[in-house]
């Protein structure tokens, strides 16, 4: 895992990235379904789409609602996420780059994901911190949750087995 973090004393980027045993393509269009974006954005948690690529959750912090498009460009590699407290007020705020890598154990597909924030000058310290360790836990989440769609279903004991002895 790697991860790079800025400094709480005024920075204005915070970048936090993971190695997820995935193809960049598969990252990709994870990172840009915006229902998908509801189980692994602590701000934007339980997503439901309203229209116009536009989805709806709320923030596990203090449970208001939040709005998100997700705006895919293959060609980078990236997904910019448009924010906003209503629909029709979204601005650019986050990004996801997704950058094919080598596994690090030889075997297998593998992506590097990064999310990409740039502090707004509204925002406060405290507010600022909270986003990066949002981040930071997000990567996490988006590397279980993509390691869960690949993995393997685990087969189901024989009937016999589950019958008390």
């Amino acid at each position: 895992m790697i991860m790079r973090n800025a400094t709480q004393d005024g920075s204005s980027s915070h970048c936090a990235s993971v190695e997820c045993r995935v193809s960049a393509p598969e990252a990709l269009a994870f990172l840009a379904d915006g229902v998908q974006l509801g189980h692994w954005a602590l701000g934007c948690w339980q997503t439901e789409p309203v229209g116009a690529g536009v989805v709806r959750g709320h923030s596990l912090f203090d449970d208001q609602p939040g709005y998100v498009r997700p705006v895919m460009d293959e060609a980078l590699m990236k997904v910019v996420y448009h924010v906003g407290a209503s629909p029709d007020a979204l601005s650019p705020r986050i990004s996801a780059v997704v950058e094919p890598v080598a596994a690090t154990d030889g075997a297998g597909e593998s992506c590097r994901i990064s999310l990409l924030a740039t502090r707004t000058p509204d925002m406060d310290n405290a507010r600022w911190l909270r986003l990066m360790h949002c981040h930071e836990v997000e990567v996490l989440l988006i590397q279980a949750r993509l390691q869960l769609r690949t993995a393997s279903p685990r087969p189901t004991p024989p009937a016999s087995s589950l019958k008390p002895r």
